[in-house]
């Protein structure tokens, strides 16, 4: 079934945004598998500025989701992957979105323009690094034409995940169901 999927804009995150994205996070199910509730507000505010610096150098980051309206739903985006673990020295992709706005496909439209952005960056392949129990998250890495490559144990909480796999070589990921 194809849908359209919702108006989505990306933009590198801002001081303020720190306050949106603790504000939108702080939700025991949006946080269910990053530890299952928001970090503090310093956490994100060194998260805004890590991001913005990325972006700087490299052309890509974890940039913040807006809406129609413009209003903050989340972020998406990309990183190297930096545990001594997994995918190490990677680029991972990644989106984390309000409850309130699960099930619209604005992480499909988010995810799709971060794989236009990197691949334009010259990024050749992204992983997405999933818990295996995320449903959502595994439907929006097939929707994007993303394989599964592993699965694995966390070293540290022990929680099974997938690593999904993209090559961006072989020209746009356009794979909405």
């Amino acid at each position: 079934m194809n849908r359209a999927l919702p108006v989505v804009r990306l933009r590198v995150p801002t001081d303020e945004d720190a306050v949106a994205w603790h504000r939108v996070f702080d939700d025991p199910d949006v946080m269910e598998f990053h530890g299952g509730r928001a970090a503090e507000l310093s956490v994100y505010e060194e998260l805004t500025a890590r991001q913005r610096r990325h972006d700087a150098e490299h052309g890509f980051c974890l940039w913040t989701m807006l809406d129609e309206s413009g209003q903050v739903i989340g972020f998406t985006g990309a990183q190297p992957w930096l545990q001594d673990w997994g995918p190490k020295g990677e680029i991972e992709i990644g989106w984390r979105l309000g409850r309130e706005y699960w099930g619209k496909g604005y992480a499909t439209a988010a995810a799709q323009m971060t794989l236009e952005r990197v691949r334009a960056a010259g990024v050749p392949s992204v992983v997405a690094m999933v818990a295996a129990d995320n449903a959502r998250s595994i439907a929006v890495t097939r929707r994007l034409g993303m394989r599964l490559a592993e699965v694995f144990m966390t070293p540290t909480t022990r929680q099974k995940g997938h690593c999904y796999r993209l090559d961006l070589r072989n020209g746009p990921a356009d794979h909405t169901e």
